[in-house]
C-alpha cells in the first residue's frame, strides 16, 4: 500500500492515489459546513502534507485500508486546522491536486439531498470513484485492442439491471449472433470485475482484504 515506505515508487504510487480520490474528501469536507472555496483549499492542504511525507505517521490505519486511513488523517488534519485557524495561505499558493471545483459543486449538490450521514457519503463517493477507475481502464483497453466502438455499444450489459434480451437487437447493429454478443458482455463482466479488485488492492496492505473491502464497498453504493 502507498505510504508504507520511503521509496519513490511508494511516493509516486500515493500521489496518484490522491488525484483519484480526491472528491470523496472534498465532499466529506463540504459536509462539515465549509464554502466550496475553503472545502478546496483545505483538501488541497491536505494533500500538500500527506504527500509531503511529514502526515503519515501521525494516524493509525484500521486494518490497512487507506480508505479508513485518509478519513481518520482528515479529521485529524481538521481538527489541527481548526485549532490554528487564521495560519499562513493554505498549499503555499500551490495546487498540488487537480481539483476541478465546478465539477465537485454539481456532483455535490447530487449528495445534499442525500440522508446519510458525512462518514457514509465519503464511504459511497469513495465506491463510486473506484468502480469509474475500473470502468475507464476497461474502456482503454477496449479501444486499445480496436474495439472501442463495441465497447460503447456493449456497456449498457455492465450496469445492474441491463436486459439480455437487448443481445440481438445489439447484434444486429455490431453486425454479430446474439450468442456472441452474450460471450463478450461475459468477457467483458469478468474483466470488469478484474479491475475493480485491483483498483481495491491499490488501496488494501494485504490481498486478503480484497474480498472485505469489496464487500464493504459494495455495501455502501447500496446505502
Amino acid at each position: 500500500m502507498a505510504g508504507q515506505t520511503s521509496s519513490s515508487r511508494a511516493a509516486d504510487a500515493l500521489e496518484k492515489l490522491c488525484r483519484t480520490y480526491w472528491y470523496p474528501l472534498y465532499a466529506y469536507v463540504r459536509r462539515q459546513g465549509e464554502s466550496p472555496h475553503d472545502a478546496q483549499d483545505l483538501t488541497q492542504e491536505f494533500f500538500a502534507r500527506l504527500l509531503a511525507r511529514n502526515y503519515l505517521g501521525t494516524v493509525g490505519r484500521e486494518k490497512g485500508k487507506f480508505r479508513s486511513f485518509l478519513l481518520a488523517a482528515l479529521n485529524h488534519f481538521m481538527a489541527d486546522e481548526r485549532d490554528r485557524a487564521g495560519a499562513a495561505k493554505r498549499g503555499g499558493g500551490k495546487a498540488l491536486i487537480s481539483l476541478d471545483e465546478e465539477d465537485a459543486e454539481t456532483r455535490y449538490r447530487a449528495d445534499i439531498a442525500s440522508p446519510l450521514p458525512p462518514d457514509k457519503i465519503f464511504e459511497k463517493r469513495w465506491a463510486t470513484t473506484l468502480l469509474e477507475q475500473a470502468f475507464a481502464k476497461l474502456r482503454e483497453e477496449s479501444v486499445a485492442a480496436g474495439k472501442g466502438e463495441r465497447f460503447d455499444r456493449l456497456k449498457i450489459f455492465l450496469q445492474e439491471g441491463s436486459d439480455p434480451g437487448d443481445y440481438a437487437a445489439i447484434g444486429v447493429e455490431l453486425g454479430m449472433a446474439a450468442n456472441t454478443v452474450a460471450a463478450a458482455v461475459h468477457r467483458l463482466r469478468e474483466r470488469y470485475r478484474e479491475l475493480v479488485r485491483a483498483e481495491i488492492a491499490h488501496t488494501v496492505s494485504s490481498p486478503e482484504e480484497v474480498k472485505e473491502e469489496m464487500r464493504h464497498l459494495f455495501a455502501a453504493l447500496a446505502q
